[in-house]
C-alpha cells in the first residue's frame, strides 16, 4: 500500500460513517461544514469525511473526532431551506487524520491516504468466495437484491467489495468505524464476514419471534370465531352456553343471599357489567371476582349466643385455670346482652407475657358464648391495605384481612382475635395501626369500610380480642378504644395446678400414652416447673413435660416396661442437670448490698444493688450495664442523700472527699427502669452510715428527689420472686395496695408485705439499728 500526503476541506459527521466506493447524500447545516463545501467546490470538489465520536458535539475539536476518514468527491450540491445544503458525495480512498488547520471560514485537515493495491493470492479469494456466500444468505433473509450488486462489483478489487458489503449490511455506528480503520485488506474482509453471521443470526430470531407473535394472534382470532360460532349452534340446538349459564347461576345467588338493599344494588349492577361485556376477557373475570366476595360475606347470618352464664363460666373455667378477670368480663358482657337484648361486642386487650394463655382463652371464649372463631396475626403487618384492602383499580387486588376474617367465619359476629397487635411496623405505604382505629372503635365500626368491596361492613356484632406483650408500642389513641385486660404471669402454685389438670393429660395423650403408662408425681412436677422452667407462662413447661413423656416412653420401649414412674431423684436421668438456678439470700446482714425485686418478661427475679465508699474527690460511679432510667434514679437517689445527710448521720461534706460506686452485678445483662430507686438509697445510706441491711427484706419502688416512693407494676411476679429466693418480708409503694390485694393467698401467707409511702419508712424498716426489730 502506498501513501500519500493531501490538504483537504473538513465535514466532521454525526452518526454517519462513508467507505470507499459508496455513494450517499446527507444534509449539512454548521455554518463551517457549509464553508467547507463551497471551498471544496472552488477548487477540485475533493473533501474530507470524518465521523465525531459523540454526535451531541457542536463545534469538534481533534479529540472528538475519530482518526481515520474517508476522502471524498462532491458529486452534486442543493441548497436547502433555512440555509441547510443537501450533498451528494462517492467515497474514494481512506485517509489517516494527520493535523488540523482552522481557517477563518472553514476547517482545513492534512491526511495521510492509503491507496490500496490488487491483491490476488489464494486465501485472498477463498475469504472473497466465503464472503459472497454469507452475504447471499443475508440478502435472502432480509430481501435485499443482490444479482446488480454484484454486476456492478464483479470486476472491483477486494478491498473496494468488501466495502462495498459493509455499506450494505446494518450495522451500529461503532462497528462501521471499526470496519474503516482496519486496512489490512484480509483482516476487513474476516471482520465483515463475523458481523454478517451475527446479523444473519439476529435476523433469524427476529423472523421466529414475528412467526411466534402472529401465529399467537392468529389462534386468538380463531378461537373468537370459533366462540362466536358455538354460540350460534347452541342457540340453534336450544343449549344453553357456558356465558349464559354462568350468569344465570349468580342471579340465583344474589336472589337466595338476602342482601342487604344498597348491597343488593352493587351486585345487581356488577351482574350487568358481567352480561355486556366479553365472556373470556380480564374485565369479565375481575367482575366475576368481586362477585364471589360480595355473595361470600355474611351479610345477614349469625350464631345464636350461648346466654346460659353457668354453661359459659363452666366452659371457661373447664380450659382455664385462673384468668378471673377476663372470666369475669366475659360473663358481664352476657349478663348486660342478655337484659337488654342488644349489646355492642366489646373489645377486650390481654396484656401478659408470652405463654400465659391469652390465644388460647380467645378459643375458648367463642366456644363459650357458641361463635365461630377467627384469628389475625398482626405480627411484623407495616402495609395499611392488609387490614382494608386494595382498591379494585390496582392489577391483583384483594380485599382485606376483616373481610377475609367474615368470609372464614360464615357469620357475621363471630370472636375475632387480633394476635399481636403490639409488634405491627409501618413504612412508606401506611401506618396499619391507623387503620385499625376505626376496627377497634364501637362507635363507629358499624359502618367499617373495604377498599376492595367498596361497601360498608358491619363489624359492631364482633367479639374483638386482642393480645399483646407490652403496651409501649402501642399507640395512645387505639390503646384507648381497648380495654385493657392484664393477664400476669403464673404463680407456682397456678403452675401446678394448669400442669396436673392440662398439660401433663394433653402431652400424654399427644404422645400416645396414658395415665396409667407414665406417672409424675408431684415432687418430680414442682422440680420441674422450678429447676427446669423459668418463664411468666406456662409453654416451655409443656414443651418440657412432653419431653419427659417422650423420653419415658422411648425407655418403656427399649427395656420392654409397662410402666415409669417418675419422681423428684429420677428427673435428671431423663431431662439432664437442672437448667435454673435461683439466687438464694445470704443469711446475714451486709453493709451497702440491699436486694431489689425486678420483673422481666420470663416473670420476676431478684438483684443484688451494691455500694461502696472509698477515699477519692467526690465521683459517682455506675456499673452493670444500667439504662438511661436506671443511671437517672441513681442519680436522683445520690442527690436525695446528700441533700438529706445529716438526718441520717451521715457526713454533709462527704461528696468532697468520697468516691462512691454503685454497680448491680450480673453486668452482662441489660437492666433499666424506675423501680430500683429505694434499693439504691437504702444502699447509700447504709454505705455512708455504717449501717447493715437486713438480710431478709427485698424492696422495689421509685423515688423522688423529695423522698415520695411512687408505685410501681409486676407486683405478683415480683413477690414470687421474693418468695423463691428465701425473703420473707419486702417493702413496696403504699399505691400498690391496692394490687397486693389482688396476689394469690398462697403468696400473702408467706410474705410480709411493708407498704412504703415515703424513703424513711424504707429505710426504718430495712436497715439495722433504725427500728426496734432489728436482727
Amino acid at each position: 500500500m502506498g501513501k500519500k500526503l493531501e490538504n483537504l476541506p473538513l465535514i466532521p459527521l454525526r452518526g454517519i460513517t462513508v467507505f470507499p466506493n459508496m455513494v450517499l447524500h446527507f444534509d449539512v447545516g454548521r455554518e463551517k461544514s457549509i464553508a467547507a463545501v463551497e471551498k471544496a467546490m472552488l477548487d477540485n470538489q475533493r473533501i474530507f469525511l470524518l465521523t465525531q465520536k459523540q454526535a451531541k458535539v457542536e463545534l469538534p475539536e481533534r479529540d472528538d473526532l475519530f482518526e481515520v476518514g474517508t476522502i471524498c468527491t462532491i458529486k452534486q450540491m442543493v441548497k436547502m431551506p433555512k440555509n441547510n445544503i443537501r450533498v451528494l458525495v462517492e467515497g474514494i480512498d481512506r485517509a489517516t487524520l494527520v493535523s488540523i488547520k482552522e481557517n477563518e471560514d472553514y476547517t482545513e485537515v492534512e491526511v495521510e491516504k492509503f491507496i490500496e493495491e490488487q491483491e490476488a493470492d489464494t486465501e485472498t479469494e477463498a475469504l472473497i468466495r466465503m464472503l459472497q456466500d454469507e452475504f447471499e444468505k443475508y440478502a435472502e433473509l432480509t430481501g435485499v437484491e443482490t444479482e446488480e450488486f454484484f454486476t456492478e462489483t464483479e470486476d472491483s478489487k477486494s478491498g473496494s467489495l468488501v466495502d462495498s458489503i459493509a455499506s450494505y449490511i446494518i450495522l451500529k455506528q461503532e462497528d462501521r468505524q471499526r470496519v474503516l480503520e482496519i486496512f489490512d485488506v484480509k483482516k476487513r474482509i474476516e471482520e465483515v464476514i463475523i458481523f454478517i453471521k451475527n446479523e444473519i443470526e439476529l435476523v433469524k430470531l427476529e423472523k421466529k419471534i414475528g412467526y411466534n407473535v402472529k401465529k399467537k394472534l392468529d389462534k386468538n382470532q380463531k378461537e373468537y370465531y370459533l366462540r362466536e360460532q358455538l354460540k350460534i349452534i347452541q342457540e340453534e340446538l336450544g343449549e344453553e352456553n357456558q356465558e349464559k349459564k354462568e350468569i344465570e347461576e349468580y342471579e340465583v345467588k344474589i336472589k337466595k343471599a338476602k342482601l342487604p338493599k344498597k348491597v343488593k344494588d352493587v351486585a345487581d349492577y356488577e351482574l350487568k357489567r358481567l352480561k355486556s361485556s366479553e365472556m373470556h376477557s380480564s374485565e369479565s373475570s375481575v367482575i366475576k371476582t368481586y362477585l364471589d366476595w360480595v355473595l361470600s360475606i355474611p351479610w345477614n347470618k349469625s350464631t345464636k349466643d350461648n346466654l346460659d352464664m353457668k354453661v359459659v363460666s363452666d366452659v371457661l373455667d373447664k380450659e382455664h385455670y385462673a384468668l378471673e378477670d377476663v372470666k369475669d368480663r366475659i360473663i358481664e358482657y352476657l349478663a348486660v346482652k342478655k337484659k337488654v337484648n342488644s349489646l355492642k361486642g366489646p373489645i377486650l386487650c390481654l396484656v401478659g407475657p408470652p405463654g400465659v394463655g391469652k390465644t388460647s382463652i380467645a378459643k375458648s371464649v367463642a366456644k363459650a358464648l357458641n361463635r365461630n372463631f377467627v384469628r389475625i396475626s398482626l405480627g411484623g403487618l407495616r402495609d395499611e391495605a392488609e387490614i382494608r384492602g386494595h382498591r379494585r383499580t390496582y392489577v391483583g387486588a384483594i380485599p382485606g384481612r376483616l373481610a377475609y376474617g367474615l368470609k372464614e367465619a360464615k357469620s357475621n359476629n363471630p370472636v375475632f382475635l387480633l394476635d399481636e397487635i403490639d409488634k405491627m411496623s409501618q413504612d412508606f405505604k401506611g401506618n396499619p395501626a391507623d387503620a385499625l382505629l376505626e376496627i377497634l372503635d364501637s362507635e363507629q365500626n358499624k359502618d367499617f369500610r373495604d377498599n376492595y368491596m367498596e361497601l360498608n361492613l358491619d363489624l359492631s356484632n364482633i367479639l374483638f380480642i386482642t393480645t399483646a406483650n407490652t403496651l409501649d408500642t402501642i399507640p395512645e389513641p387505639l390503646r384507648d378504644r381497648m380495654e385493657i385486660i392484664e393477664v400476669s404471669g403464673y404463680t407456682y402454685e397456678e403452675k401446678f395446678h394448669i400442669a396436673k389438670k392440662y398439660l401433663i393429660p394433653r402431652q400424654l395423650q399427644e404422645n400416645g400414652a396414658t395415665s396409667d403408662e407414665v406417672v409424675i408425681n408431684d415432687s418430680a412436677l414442682k422440680v420441674i416447673i422450678e429447676n427446669y422452667t423459668r418463664e411468666s407462662g406456662v409453654r416451655s413447661l409443656e414443651r418440657t413435660i412432653g419431653r419427659l413423656i417422650r423420653k419415658c416412653i422411648k425407655d418403656m420401649m427399649i427395656n420392654n416396661k409397662s410402666k415409669i414412674s417418675i419422681n423428684a431423684s429420677s428427673l435428671e436421668k431423663y431431662l439432664g442437670q437442672k437448667k435454673v438456678t435461683y439466687d438464694k439470700i445470704n443469711q446475714q446482714n451486709r453493709i451497702g448490698v440491699v436486694r431489689g425485686l425486678a420483673w422481666t418478661a420470663y416473670g420476676g427475679d431478684t438483684l443484688d444493688v451494691e455500694a461502696i465508699i472509698m477515699q477519692g474527690t467526690g465521683k459517682l460511679e455506675l456499673t452493670g450495664k444500667l439504662g438511661d432510667v436506671m443511671k437517672e434514679s441513681a442519680k436522683a437517689a445520690y442527690t436525695y442523700v446528700r441533700a438529706n445527710a445529716k438526718e441520717y448521720g451521715i457526713d454533709e461534706n462527704f461528696y468532697k472527699d468520697k468516691d462512691i460506686h454503685i454497680h448491680v452485678p450480673e453486668g452482662a445483662v441489660p437492666k433499666d427502669g424506675p423501680s430500683a430507686g429505694v434499693t439504691m438509697v437504702t444502699a447509700l445510706v447504709s454505705a455512708l452510715s455504717n449501717k447493715p441491711v437486713k438480710f431478709n427484706v427485698a424492696m422495689t419502688g421509685e423515688v423522688t428527689l423529695t423522698g415520695r416512693v411512687l408505685p410501681i407494676g409486676g407486683l405478683k411476679e415480683k413477690s414470687l420472686a421474693a418468695f423463691r429466693a428465701g425473703v420473707d418480708t419486702i417493702i413496696v409503694p403504699k399505691e400498690n395496695e391496692r394490687d397486693a390485694k389482688k396476689l394469690p393467698q398462697s403468696i400473702k401467707n408467706k410474705l410480709k408485705i411493708i407498704f412504703a409511702e415515703k424513703i424513711d419508712d424504707v429505710l426504718k424498716n430495712a436497715l439495722c439499728g433504725v427500728d426496734n426489730n432489728e436482727n
